[in-house]
């Protein structure tokens, strides 16, 4: 029995609107990035409280909550990278 080959070749421009939803993908980001830097100001900021009236329990939550906010940012910068590599890694010939 004989099977086609299937190939895909993705293509920004290969539909209508994708204009659109390359504009949405980059207001999201830039959207999720500001949400990052905002949570790490709040975080920051009552890990530097909390430590100076000797809170040990909402220091704890303001340090996790910048360390959680910058690995945030780390994985909406990394994102499409990302997906790219895998991509690729996906498409070589064996």
């Amino acid at each position: 029995m004989f099977i086609g080959v299937v190939s895909a070749h993705p293509n920004v421009q290969g539909l209508p609107g994708s204009n659109v939803l390359q504009q949405l993908i980059n207001g999201t980001a830039a959207w999720a990035l500001a949400i990052a830097l905002i949570g790490a100001f709040i975080g920051a900021g009552v890990w530097a409280l909390a430590s100076h009236t000797h809170n040990h329990h909402y220091a704890a939550r303001g340090r996790m909550a910048a360390l959680i906010s910058g690995a945030a940012a780390l994985v909406v910068g990394a994102a499409p990278g990302l997906v790219n590599f895998f991509q690729a890694l996906g498409t070589k010939a064996h």
